[in-house]
């Protein structure tokens, strides 16, 4: 039997677009960061065994960018959601800015660079609250600690949460991808049929899954799909 959908849940869905307008690098756009380093001698399994130095180097510029970067329009706007709905932000991206606009539910799918831990699976061993992870930072075990985040050939995190989140959604906003990346742009064939769908994006590749696209900024257009959806659970509660 298939999931309730419940009218109150929203499931917002970002990729590195949303953080881009933050001033945050993307990885694969033109002047993203792999049109500057091959990433599998900087974000894989292969590359932390040969030369997790470099990794950390990597990893550590890019925290450096996060934490200068703020929360823009688009991030507040998704925020503020939560006054009139139950949400959930499922994000690609490895940045904190949904939790500084005040997003109190987030899943990482791709892990968060501001923490650091052991080995491919291993427990999240602290927040390391913009410090750079340099080589012979280790855990209480003594194993030498690497960035939370998802490498090249590893698996998404939090799939199933994100899919059950899904499932019972009335309303589904997509930010900030093309829905090129996989596996996790394939997460989206889980939102249900009969749910509102709405993709906020710069660019638009192809029709997605029964989607209404939005092509433009998102810290022009989210405000306003967000003042949309409140709008219309405040004339719910004065006209139930």
């Amino acid at each position: 039997m298939s999931a309730k959908i419940d009218p109150n849940k929203i499931v917002i869905f970002t990729g590195a677009g949303i953080s881009a307008e933050s001033g945050i690098a993307t990885y694969r756009d033109p002047e993203g960061e792999w049109q500057k380093v091959n990433p599998d001698e900087v974000a894989s399994a292969g590359a932390w065994a040969k030369n997790p130095q470099r990794v950390l180097e990597f990893f550590n510029a890019r925290m450096e960018s996060v934490l200068q970067a703020e929360p823009n329009a688009a991030h507040i706007a998704i925020a503020e959601l939560e006054t009139d709905f139950d949400v959930a932000v499922i994000t690609q991206n490895v940045d904190d800015l949904h939790e500084r606009a005040g997003s109190k539910n987030v899943i990482h799918l791709h892990g968060e660079i501001l923490s650091a831990r052991y080995g491919e699976g291993g427990a999240i061993v602290q927040n390391r609250n913009g410090e750079p992870i340099r080589w012979g930072d280790m855990d209480e075990e003594g194993r030498q600690l690497r960035p939370d985040v998802v490498f090249f050939g590893e698996d998404m995190k939090h799939r199933e949460e994100a899919i059950d989140h899904l499932k019972t959604a009335a309303r589904v906003l997509v930010v900030g991808t093309s829905l090129q990346v996989y596996p996790a742009a394939g997460l989206l064939k889980k939102a249900r049929f009969h749910a509102e769908k709405v993709l906020v994006a710069k660019e638009i590749f192809v029709k997605q899954y029964g989607f209404r696209h939005l092509r433009g900024n998102a810290t022009d257009l989210v405000p306003v799909v967000s003042s949309r959806w409140r709008k219309e659970a405040a004339a719910r509660i004065d006209d139930p």
